[in-house]
């Protein structure tokens, strides 16, 4: 008999919360005053727990649901079991009596029949984890329909980040019974946004045993219990395993640990926990938040930045609103966050790349042999990776919780792209240790990457500087904004001739003018002065670039 199981009267004033988590799934057996769902109410964070018990059927609640006192969570079938998990024994009465034993005839030996495709229920499909920083993004594509039998691991939709376009693979193969979102939609980490039907192979049942000499006795009464038992347990032995149920919660923390992160204003999901199996404690969440405290008073504060209040435009004419896309949020957040917490300071020069433009055509086409294109850029980029070998405060991050000053072996360079989705800046690795051609090469390619959407996560992570290039639209200087936690970037406007006094005259050059912004907490003006000269002057004796890096 199935058994519907509503969200019961939670308290005075209670009339509905939001699911944090759904803790069982379905195929799970169910035990009275077992918890199945964490709901975050106005008051607090509480586990409901259970007045039925069997099987679960079906669950009709998800992750981030508001539901309401009386609505339906879950149903349960099957056996209903006790507190031991024994099968209750019915209440006897007169009609009850059991009738007379009978001999059971010997069972006969019978050969197995071939596996077969079986289902074994339902299965939600979470947006799982992206990446460090990324919480979620927006439904660019739908790559099946319902209905559709998928692969283990075959794309179900394209989910556009902050840094790129990325597939979610099936977790597992089946049929597609439900889409809970559809193109321009925002999921988040931990969002349902699939159902299908999980089919696998059932296993061959063993033979029956042999008959044995003494005849076994039994009762209808005895047969009847035991029969569905016997079913529920297979099945759920066959369809269920630890290995295919989903995260039952994202964030391993008690409701009173994520209770203490709400009320002093803590994302737990970016809390590291120090307890077994990296469960968050009160003392984690605390600790979190003093650093929080700390590195905004280091830093000159900046914490947040009131909204302006907007008049209504339409008063004056027409307008037009257009949402802001995944990544121009994520841009606008960090150019404030980076803007209010880092002291800018920007230092201007120009460097004479007249020759280095004549170097530039001069092997340009051995470079596209190779199947790169010989830009300013990779030559910057190869001039940029020697100076922070000579200059390693450029190639560090501020710890301010620490109170200390973490410098980078390595020489990752991010460069700032522009594509229709907005600014992406994927990382050239180990510049320092390639030649020209294989940075030239690697540049052309990444690029393409990034303007296609294509380029992944991994490699929009791990730069120590970036490189701004605006040289191919216009501007005569910039002030560009540190790409924090890095402490510098440097910014690149368009070449121009102009009159240079050599020699006791004025002879026409190529300069290129340069911007660089650095975190003034750990670099001296001074010292910005000589990285940006060391940068001009490598550009302007371009066969250095044979003998440095």
């Amino acid at each position: 008999m199935a058994a519907e199981f509503k969200l019961p009267d939670l308290g005075e004033n209670i009339e509905k919360g939001e699911v944090i988590s759904v803790l069982v799934n379905v195929g799970d057996v169910l035990s009275e005053d077992q918890p199945v769902v964490e709901l975050e109410t106005d008051k607090a964070v509480i586990e409901v727990p259970s007045s039925v018990s069997g099987t679960i059927a079906a669950i009709h609640v998800s992750q981030g649901d508001t539901i309401a006192v009386g609505q339906p969570i879950l149903v349960v079938d099957g056996l209903v079991v006790d507190g031991d998990g024994a099968p209750a024994a019915p209440e006897t009465t007169v009609a009850d009596t059991a009738p007379a034993p009978v001999t059971a005839p010997a069972p006969v030996a019978t050969p197995a029949p071939a596996p077969s495709a079986t289902s074994s229920g339902p299965r939600d499909v979470l947006l799982p984890e992206l990446g460090e920083g990324v919480d979620g993004g927006d439904v660019v594509g739908i790559m099946i329909s319902i209905g559709d039998e998928v692969e283990e691991e075959q794309g179900l939709l394209e989910l556009e980040i902050d840094k790129g376009v990325v597939e979610l693979p099936a977790p597992t193969a089946g049929r597609i019974t439900a889409l809970h979102v559809k193109e321009g939609d925002r999921a988040t980490v931990g969002q349902l946004v699939a159902t299908l039907e999980v089919t696998s192979a059932a296993p061959a049942p063993e033979a029956a045993p042999a008959a044995t000499s003494a005849p076994v006795a039994t009762t209808p009464t005895a047969t009847a219990q035991a029969s569905p038992a016997a079913v529920a347990g297979s099945t759920t032995a066959a369809s269920v395993t630890p290995a295919d149920l989903p995260a039952r919660k994202l964030v391993p923390a008690a409701p009173s640990v994520r209770r203490l992160a709400r009320e002093i204003g803590v994302d737990i999901g970016i809390v590291k926990g120090t307890g077994p199996g990296t469960r968050i404690s009160e003392a984690d969440v605390k600790n979190h938040s003093r650093h929080l405290h700390e590195t905004r008073s280091a830093g000159g504060g900046g914490a947040s930045v009131p909204a302006i209040d907007l008049p209504d435009f339409s008063r004056w004419g027409t307008v037009e609103t257009e949402p802001f896309s995944n990544v121009r949020r994520i841009t606008a957040q960090r150019m404030v966050q980076s803007s209010t917490s880092i002291p800018h300071v920007t230092q201007f020069d120009s460097a004479d790349v007249t020759d280095l433009e004549v170097f530039r055509k001069k092997h340009g086409k051995t470079v596209e042999k190779a199947g790169g294109k010989l830009t300013p850029t990779a030559l910057i980029l190869k001039v940029v990776a020697t100076a922070l070998g000579k200059f390693p405060q450029f190639c560090a991050s501020i710890d301010m919780a620490s109170e200390q000053v973490i410098y980078k072996k390595y020489r990752h360079i991010g460069i700032a792209v522009d594509t229709k989705r907005g600014l992406l800046v994927p990382v050239i690795r180990d510049v320092n240790e390639k030649t020209v051609t294989e940075i030239s090469v690697e540049l052309t390619e990444m690029a393409e990457k990034t303007r296609t959407g294509r380029v992944a996560i991994e490699d929009m992570q791990g730069g120590c500087f970036t490189i701004s290039n605006l040289g191919g639209i216009g501007g005569t200087a910039f002030t560009p904004i540190v790409n924090a936690p890095e402490v510098a970037i440097l910014g690149v406007a368009r070449s121009k001739m102009e009159p240079v006094y050599i020699d006791g005259q004025f002879q026409p050059r190529l300069m290129m003018p340069m911007s660089l912004s650095y975190d003034h907490r750990l670099i001296d003006g001074a010292d910005g002065a000589r990285f940006l000269r060391y940068i001009c002057e490598g550009l302007e004796n371009p066969y250095y670039l044979a003998f440095e890096g």
